[in-house]
């Protein structure tokens, strides 16, 4: 109890503001907890709603108010695959603003989606999992709210950002491409030939009709392009770039290593993301349902589920030889990749594991919701386990790894695993040149220099001249040079600018035998930018 209070003295300005400032909140507040009532028109409405989601019924026509603004004609179902449980109270919910009204949403957000966050005794693993990955790739927002159903207090929810139309324009500047989930809620019937639990995995199948089982398609079609993107990946490998983003796939798969995502791409069931195709012809891959991050699943689809030494202790290189976990192993048959990979974890850890950064957030997080927490009444476990749960396993038979007691000894692995400690190369005086002080002729290029030590095998430049477009790569040239010190070498690029008002992004990775090396380090978010206006001033 003294705990208890103690959290509630530390952030007693969040929760005012969410009891004061509900017209003004901004929906993935991180600051506050949100408040969300729902009206349904049954009084039975738990029953009602099992009823729908088992025969796949529809949505249930209700009212919703968000934050203090009211919606009408919006629907409601449970959501979730192994997360719902019939007769419960506190399942996930969807609940779609547009139900009834196309246009109606919340802060330009169509749908919001509710999370119970089952086995997760700490309610911080899908919040943390999203504030993490989206430093290096397009993440869900992900936030607190307190849910009522018809005036019933029903607890406190991870309220995350729908993967719809909102967050496809804000990532990828569009929304109306070829879209799919892996994993469906309903199996259908499939042809006896098809390949047996595959699941997710992206094996190439002859008969499109065996995809059906394993994706759900949101979008109103792309079966021949699914099937022409797994028979790429695992037959034309070196061609993989022109169907899919490939530094955004290794992103994905290293932060599912990194924390120990086993209900995704990188586990048994090969499920959890989906695949937008951008406006660019390329698959995106997009984490989703990360409440059995940090190793609170621990099936790799080989053997027994792992003890909590061998979570501490995954392989950085898990499926890297499995040919039924093509996305990995088709991709780390190539060196290069391998090394962009292996550099990505090394990042992560870094950044957000060695330092301890990530218990203080969790610390944060756990402190806002401790007592709505304490106050739910339908929560899965106690409030002690709740403040166990970041440093010790909880549960006798599920054993919910600590997520502290995961990933402290997790980094220390990681940080001295063989694969991860050689030496990525420094890369120092990058420059664009200039217009010379008295040259009249104007630029009509980019001149991009810069020097790098530690034997750099090459340094490639990866530039674009909108964030709409794809990267595209050149290498750099290396320069002779008689008065460098040993290891380090000069390299320079001259790329044509499309017009003379034209801005580029770029960004450099250097390669030496044992690794590669980003500037800046945060290109995915804030990469070079230049102006060539500015050059020939």
């Amino acid at each position: 109890m003294k705990r208890l209070l103690l959290a509630l003295i530390a952030f007693t300005p969040a929760l005012f503001f969410a009891q004061t400032g509900k017209n003004n909140r901004p929906l993935f507040d991180k600051k506050s907890i949100g408040e969300i009532r729902i009206t349904l028109p049954a009084k039975n409405w738990v029953n009602a709603l099992d009823s729908m989601r088992i025969y796949g019924m529809g949505l249930m026509s209700g009212s919703i108010t968000v934050d203090g603004a009211k919606y009408d004609g919006v629907g409601v179902r449970f959501r979730g695959d192994k997360s719902y449980q019939t007769g419960l109270k506190r399942n996930p919910f969807t609940i779609k603003l547009n139900y009834a009204n196309q246009d109606q949403n919340h802060q330009g957000y169509p749908a919001l989606k509710l999370s119970s966050a089952l086995r997760d005794p700490s309610m911080v693993r899908e919040v943390l999992f999203h504030e993490i990955a989206g430093k290096y790739m397009p993440s869900s927002q992900a936030s607190y709210t307190k849910l009522y159903v018809n005036e019933e207090y029903i607890g406190v929810y991870v309220n995350l950002e729908s993967v719809d139309k909102q967050f496809l324009e804000s990532h990828f500047g569009s929304s109306g491409n070829t879209f799919f989930k892996a994993g469906v809620d309903y199996k259908p019937e499939t042809p006896t030939t098809c390949k047996q639990n595959i699941f997710g995995s992206l094996e190439f199948e002859d008969n499109l009709d065996c995809y059906k089982g394993n994706f759900e398609m949101v979008s109103e079609s792309g079966w021949n392009e699914l099937q022409d993107f797994t028979r790429v990946l695992n037959k034309e490998t070196d061609k993989i770039e022109r169907l899919l983003d490939v530094d955004n796939t290794l992103w994905m798969l290293a932060l599912n290593n990194v924390m120990v995502n086993l209900s995704s791409y990188s586990g048994n069931y090969s499920q959890n993301y989906y695949l937008y195709k951008d406006n660019n012809g390329r698959f995106q891959p997009i984490h989703w349902d990360l409440n059995l991050a940090f190793g609170s699943f621990k099936n790799t689809g080989r053997g027994s589920d792992l003890e909590i030494k061998d979570l501490q202790n995954l392989d950085p290189l898990l499926h890297m030889d499995n040919p039924y976990k093509p996305l990995i192993s088709q991709l780390l048959k190539d060196s290069y990749y391998k090394k962009v990979y292996l550099a990505h974890i090394r990042q992560i850890v870094e950044e957000n594991f060695q330092n301890g950064s990530y218990e203080k957030r969790a610390q944060e997080l756990q402190g806002m919701i401790v007592v709505p927490y304490n106050d739910d009444p339908n929560k899965a476990y106690p409030l002690d386990d709740f403040q166990r749960s970041l440093r010790e396993t909880v549960g006798r038979k599920s054993k919910i790894p600590g997520i502290v007691e995961l990933m402290s000894k997790r980094a220390r692995f990681l940080n001295s695993h063989p694969e991860l400690t050689a030496l990525p190369s420094s890369v120092t005086n990058v420059e664009v040149q200039g217009r010379g002080k008295f040259e009249n002729q104007k630029l009509n290029a980019f001149r991009i220099v810069a020097k790098a030590d530690r034997f750099p095998k090459r340094l490639l430049v990866h530039y674009r001249y909108s964030n709409t477009e794809p990267y595209l790569v050149v290498p750099m040239n290396e320069e002779a040079s008689n008065d460098m010190p040993s290891g380090m070498k000069s390299f320079s690029v001259i790329i044509e600018a499309k017009s003379m008002d034209a801005v580029l992004d770029y960004y450099i990775i250097a390669e030496n035998a044992g690794t590669v090396a980003f500037v800046p380090s945060n290109y995915m978010n804030k990469p070079y930018m230049v102006k060539l206006s500015d050059l020939n001033k």
